[in-house]
């Protein structure tokens, strides 16, 4: 299943930066494609982006809600809630542990092998944070002259950017590298020590940091696809808890909002079918495993 998930991950990788000509172009993707809103976390404003980024949209849809409203436009955008809360209420987390583009790239940094460090649990709540103050609240009330907002997250955080479209872009148009200053270089900072601290602790953005992780994690408890935990026949052997990659109590909370759905403990950890994939209400036994036999 984890060999199975990676390709997985390398595809939707591929399949939201699958516009190639761009260093032939020297320009954006803007075709039909670009409508569609990318599930995982993926720079809009990468060359080889075929879609939109959800985080990155929906701060463009709030920095400039109070000016449209003055000039007597409703414009709520719907579309880009509306997909983000599809997304969300079928798959949850599911997104990050299948579908992210910059998670895939967190985990291949991790299998580098160095000493590995967990993650406090009290950082979990910085992503919430995240969401609340830098895509939220910040967008909507902290005005410029013109009456717009920033894109705070986007502007002052994201590492995805950072490395999907900034550093593309200075390479592939020499004439902006003048205009990066020291905003440019605090970017390329946050971005080396995220990457330096995904060698040593598994998808320290995605668990500490990462907006959109935290939006679809709201969704994990009532998402179609979620963990179905059979209290009866756990042994509490513990398997479950040692194996996960985000350091959660399996057996207590099995939809947690920080699981990412990679399905190891079902797959690899538990042996006497007490955990189990329910999609839309039918449940899929990913081992099934005669209860007497012992966890190896």
């Amino acid at each position: 299943m984890e060999r199975l998930r990676l390709w997985i991950q390398a595809l939707w990788f591929f399949l939201s930066n699958g516009y190639w000509a761009f260093p032939v172009s020297g320009t954006l993707y803007q075709g039909p494609l670009k409508v569609l809103c990318s599930p995982g976390l993926n720079c809009y404003s990468c060359p080889a982006a075929t879609t939109f980024c959800p985080v990155g949209s929906l701060q463009q849809l709030l920095l400039g809600v109070r000016l449209s409203l003055q000039n007597g436009q409703a414009y709520v955008g719907s579309y880009v809630v509306g997909c983000m809360g599809l997304l969300g209420t079928v798959f949850g987390r599911l997104i990050c542990g299948w579908a992210c583009p910059f998670g895939l790239v967190q985990e291949l940094l991790h299998r580098i092998p160095s000493p590995k460090v967990p993650i406090p649990k009290g950082l979990a709540w910085g992503k919430h944070l995240v969401l609340l103050f830098l895509v939220v609240l910040l967008p909507l009330t902290v005005l410029d002259d013109f009456g717009l907002g920033l894109p705070w997250f986007c502007k002052f955080l994201c590492p995805a950017g950072t490395l999907e479209a900034g550093l593309p872009m200075l390479l592939l148009m020499p004439d902006l590298r003048p205009a990066a200053g020291i905003l440019y270089l605090y970017k390329l900072s946050v971005l080396a020590l995220v990457l330096l601290w995904s060698v040593a602790s598994f998808r320290p953005f995605c668990r500490t940091l990462c907006p959109l992780g935290a939006f679809y994690g709201l969704f994990n408890r009532v998402s179609l696809i979620r963990l179905k935990f059979d209290a009866d026949n756990c042994t509490k052997c513990g398997a479950c808890r040692r194996i996960c990659p985000v350091d959660i109590r399996v057996d207590r909370s099995p939809n947690s909002g920080e699981c990412i759905r990679c399905l190891r403990c079902c797959t690899e950890a538990c042996q006497f079918d007490a955990l189990a994939v329910e999609i839309a209400g039918h449940v899929w036994q990913a081992r099934p495993v005669p209860p007497e036999q012992p966890v190896r």
